[in-house]
């Protein structure tokens, strides 16, 4: 039986899973070259099983290598910690988690980007009747 991912990660481990999401997949290697400040790659090695452990990664032997990649897609991965997120730091709230979100992008907000956010609101108030 497949395990589910658990959501709490380190910061390291977070790192590990941005850069196999941005790949697709990857080898030990890999994962390596891309880290910010990297640390051994006997480290990048242990972190990588661990992952695996936990349910965020699997594994495929191509020779002597394996190749990494996550087990969520990245979609579904995004939706999973957005709703944690949103349950631990908003009370549940989607309101106050996009209040917030408006609050610290609205001077970066183009006016297509605010014009397509009222068009997801008013969609979202026809399909709630």
């Amino acid at each position: 039986m497949a395990k589910t991912p658990h959501i709490h990660l380190s910061r390291r481990e977070r790192q590990i899973m941005d850069v196999l999401y941005q790949l697709g997949e990857a080898t030990a290697a890999e994962v390596l070259e891309r880290l910010p400040d990297p640390p051994s790659y006997s480290a990048v090695r242990a972190m990588l099983r661990l992952l695996e452990e936990k349910g965020h990664l699997q594994h495929e032997q191509d020779g002597p290598r394996y190749v990494y990649k996550p087990t969520l897609a990245h979609d579904k991965a995004q939706r999973s910690a957005l709703k944690h997120l949103v349950e631990t730091f908003f009370e549940g709230s989607a309101e106050q988690a996009v209040a917030a979100l408006l609050d610290l992008s609205k001077a970066k907000l183009s006016d297509d980007e605010l014009d397509r956010l009222s068009r997801l609101i008013e969609q979202a108030k026809n399909e709630g009747r």
